[in-house]
């Protein structure tokens, strides 16, 4: 059975209190792509969800608050809003700790803030891991004032989860010309990845677990050019970027390409690919369903087709 470790839930007092507060909410272009139904305190949203798992053989969603996180210019403010999605995450778990379990949302930028959050979802609530957007306002969470977060996710060996927060990497050659989700979105997986590296965090923080959403961006057509061009840039580098970047882990959220799956599987190896669904973003496009099938059906052997879709992701988690 599957484990869904990318999957969305935005509970309606959490949205209400974001629009309230001003916090990270998403741009229009992002908007409409999501406003399926996120919310489950909506009659019939939870059954029709539970439906859908059964369907596809999904035993386990993760979820975590897409492209909306918990995050404002005042402490008080992104402190208001983490607990109450976390407390909503915890609620709702507990309630189907068989189906739902959670990754534990920041108050970021707010660094001691963050680091109580953190201490509360993994030890008081139960959660299986951390999440953080690809950027905080604009600011690349891998930059140095995020250290202490990653020591202390570091120290307990955690499972970091990113995922864009769709700003178009802050860039108008992007979101001027439309593209801030369809492209956007795979441009800030591409450049979490690329910071991460050039900040050489992986190697001073190796027990952290990261997930790279969406089959890791543009990174598995990069990885040659970066072995040859970056250390140029980044003579202190410990190690080619190919090889740091195989440390990562990626879902396998691909809007159904074979050919980025099949890039993805050829640059990380089948061990580094971990079944994600991006729920329920892609629902305008394709049945739940079709999101694992089109794995099942790949041209990959076998037995790398069972690893991703029943193991790789459970062994993450520690669920196997």
């Amino acid at each position: 059975m599957i484990v869904d470790l990318h999957a969305h839930y935005s509970p309606r007092p959490y949205v209400e209190t974001l629009m309230r507060i001003g916090g990270a909410t998403l741009p229009e272009s992002a908007r409409a792509l999501t406003n399926r139904p996120l919310r489950m305190d909506e009659p019939g949203v939870m059954d029709e969800r539970f439906e859908r798992m059964a369907d596809a053989g999904v035993q386990m969603q993760v979820l975590s608050p897409a492209g909306s996180p918990p995050y404002a210019e005042k402490q008080e403010d992104a402190v208001e809003a983490a607990r109450l999605l976390n407390d909503a995450y915890a609620d709702v778990a507990g309630k189907h700790p068989d189906k739902l379990a959670a990754f534990v949302s920041l108050p970021l930028p707010h660094i001691d803030a963050s680091l109580r959050e953190i201490e509360r979802g993994l030890d008081e609530l139960g959660m299986l891991g951390v999440t953080m957007n690809c950027s905080v306002f604009d600011r690349s969470t891998a930059e140095d004032e995020f250290e202490p977060i990653y020591a202390e996710l570091n120290r307990r060996g955690a499972v970091l989860f990113y995922h864009p927060i769709q700003n178009g990497i802050c860039s108008p050659m992007i979101n001027d010309y439309g593209y801030t989700v369809a492209v956007g979105a795979s441009l800030e997986d591409t450049a979490i990845a690329l910071h991460l590296i050039a900040k050489r965090v992986p190697h001073r923080y190796p027990n952290i677990r990261y997930v790279i959403p969406h089959l890791g961006g543009l990174i598995p057509m990069q990885l040659q050019r970066l072995d040859n061009q970056a250390p140029s840039q980044h003579p202190d580098l410990p190690e080619p970027p190919s090889v740091t970047a195989r440390r990562f882990y990626y879902d396998t959220v691909g809007h159904g390409s074979q050919a980025a799956l099949m890039c993805a599987y050829m640059a990380f190896g089948a061990e580094h690919l971990v079944t994600g669904s991006d729920y329920p973003v892609l629902l305008p496009f394709e049945t739940y369903r079709r999101t694992f099938d089109y794995i099942r059906e790949s041209t990959l052997p076998t037995e790398d087709i069972d690893l991703i879709l029943n193991h790789n992701a459970q062994r993450l988690l520690g669920l196997e």
